[in-house]
């Protein structure tokens, strides 16, 4: 099993292809834009789904050619499914670039476990930079989307966007988790959980 990442994009979203080397299998977290990258990093895989930690236009930018190139499904947390097919809530319309689809194909929910291409995944919903915000929990790792950086945390000055929110979800989903857990976020470089709890000027423990 290995985890392989890219940061895509002006925004340098980080995109994640969790792949099983035994049976050539993926999942594929947050298919920002750059869409050449990503299609030429699953092309020998084939991917079993699509895992979105929230519908921010940077986060879902290469959805759709990620979409038709494997036929995988799209699971989503039903708080911000809409935002998939609304360039107004995905932001995507504010940049020129509307994003109108493709719509989620699964819904995510607090406590969920996911067995995907090998991959035993739990669901934690972690809301505050939007309503519908999760993290993906599997050994040893958190792929904590835009709720959790390393030294910083995830703007609640978007719509949707609520910082004690945010601040709970950490607090009560995140540092929750063992101190040694690896903390993939989508933006920046990797952290662990005891790290953050120690020196996350914003959110303490």
């Amino acid at each position: 099993m290995k985890i392989i990442t890219r940061p895509l994009g002006m925004w340098q979203t980080n995109f994640y292809l969790l792949v099983n080397e035994a049976t050539n299998e993926a999942v594929v977290i947050d298919p920002g834009y750059g869409e050449d990258q990503i299609l030429s990093l699953i092309k020998p895989y084939q991917v079993k789904a699509i895992l979105l930690t929230h519908a921010h236009l940077d986060h879902i930018g290469g959805l759709a050619a990620t979409k038709e190139a494997t036929g995988a499904p799209i699971y989503i947390h039903e708080a911000v499914k809409d935002w998939l097919i609304d360039p107004r809530l995905n932001m995507s319309v504010s940049f020129g670039q509307p994003i109108d689809g493709p719509p989620a194909d699964e819904l995510l929910y607090d406590g969920q476990r996911l067995a995907l291409a090998g991959w035993e995944l739990e669901v934690r919903h972690t809301p505050g930079h939007t309503p519908g915000c999760v993290s993906f929990v599997a050994d040893n790792v958190v792929f904590a989307g835009d709720t959790l950086f390393q030294g910083s945390i995830g703007r609640t000055d978007f719509p949707g966007g609520d910082f004690d929110q945010l601040a709970r979800s950490i607090r009560e989903k995140l540092y929750t988790l063992p101190d040694e857990t690896v903390v993939y976020p989508g933006h920046g470089p990797a952290t662990t959980i005891g790290e953050e709890k120690r020196y996350n000027p914003f959110v303490r423990a």
